[in-house]
């Protein structure tokens, strides 16, 4: 019951941070995945299939957001470089 109740609370955290502006869901998705994925494999979720369904979807959909939340902070980056160089 134990693993099953730290399954849902970390269903509960997901949905949470998906909700949250850009900065706030990366950083706060960094800290999910040292809490929840980093000691323990995946494969330790305990939840229904529709929960688990639901873990997955938010997953996949949160891999997605990282990897356009980089390209943006690169970009970002990049133009702050070239606003640099141009008043240097």
């Amino acid at each position: 019951m134990e693993r099953r109740n730290w399954s849902l609370k970390a269903l509960k955290s997901l949905q949470y941070i998906d909700s949250l502006n850009p900065e706030q869901r990366a950083t706060s998705l960094q800290k999910w995945v040292e809490d929840y994925l980093v000691d323990t494999p995946i494969e330790n979720f305990d939840l229904e299939l529709k929960d688990l369904e639901k873990l997955s979807e938010l997953f996949y959909k949160n891999i997605s957001f990282l990897k356009q939340h980089r390209k943006d902070m690169k970009l970002e980056i990049d133009n702050h470089k070239k606003i640099r160089e141009f008043l240097v």
